[in-house]
């Protein structure tokens, strides 16, 4: 015979007494994922200095300067790529933790703070690396004196 009062409505399930993985699972998960993100991270990097390898051989183009080359440009996307997977190992990360998977979703949480980092690093290095602006240099004097006296002259 059933028990009719295990079957009333709006009785909560019966939940599993725990659902984490057991043994090794969770930190060779953690570790498998680490491993993999820093293959990510090889390649990225070795795209990133093939790129940059490729602007600094662009041909000059001996023309007339256009707007883009009045200042200095900076490049954004090592930050970009740099931020792209760091999200997406936050997301990892968050995603670990909610399905209790502790000892991965904290590598993983790790990760994500050096991906951030270095995120973060990159995007103060590219105002760094920038070249200056062109500064303006002056006709030379017509007079034939110094540049004091060119300067009151006014040119």
């Amino acid at each position: 015979m059933t028990h009719p009062e295990s079957d009333l409505p709006g009785r909560p399930a019966e939940r599993a007494p725990d659902e984490r993985p057991g043994g090794c699972a969770d930190p060779a998960v953690g570790l498998l994922l680490t491993i993999s993100e820093a293959v990510v991270l090889a390649v990225l990097l070795v795209w990133l200095g093939l790129r940059g390898l490729g602007r600094s051989h662009a041909p000059v183009d001996s023309g007339a300067p256009s707007a883009s080359d009045s200042g200095a440009e900076t490049d954004w996307v090592p930050t970009i790529a740099f931020g792209v997977l760091a999200l997406v190992v936050v997301v990892l990360a968050a995603m670990l933790l909610r399905d209790r998977w502790y000892w991965a979703g904290g590598i993983q949480v790790l990760v994500a703070v050096a991906l951030c980092t270095l995120t973060l690093t990159s995007v103060s290095r590219a105002d760094v690396d920038a070249p200056p602006a062109p500064a303006w240099n002056p006709p030379p004097c017509r007079s034939g004196g110094d540049s004091e006296e060119c300067a009151r002259s006014g040119g």
